[in-house]
């Protein structure tokens, strides 16, 4: 995207960027707080049929960043937006089919990741402000 798109390419990458660490920051914090064992640990009859990253399961990660970034690149490419909500939408229903995820999991890091994105876009120029100095 960045390659293609010029600075408005780059401008959304760094955006993505930032919005990707605050992530991280965020979910990791809230696992390790919430320590939520994953359903295949505490439901019979659930399987992972994909290995986890962790050991907990609160919130979904693969959410939280498909819905943010996907908010991010959509408010610089909105040709992306449809795709791009069917892409978060798959990934929040794989983690559930898998077995690794709740969907309350799913759910919080959806609401998660929409509140970044739109903190994102709303912090915007002070991104821009940063990159013009």
């Amino acid at each position: 995207m960045a390659a293609g798109a010029g600075k408005r390419g780059l401008h959304t990458a760094l955006q993505m960027l930032a919005t990707g660490i605050v992530a991280w920051i965020l979910y990791r914090t809230l696992k390790r707080r919430t320590r939520r064992l994953r359903p295949f640990c505490v439901l019979a009859g659930v399987v992972a049929r994909a290995a986890p990253l962790d050991e907990y399961s609160f919130p979904s990660g693969y959410t939280l960043h498909a819905v943010s970034f996907g908010i991010v690149a959509a408010n610089s490419f909105p040709v992306l937006t449809l795709p791009l909500i069917l892409f978060a939408v798959l990934v929040a229903m794989s983690r559930v089919i898998l077995g690794l995820h709740y969907p309350t999991d799913v759910f919080a890091g959806a609401a998660l990741g929409t509140l970044l994105g739109v903190g994102s876009m709303w912090s915007d120029p002070l991104l821009v402000a940063t990159l013009q100095r």
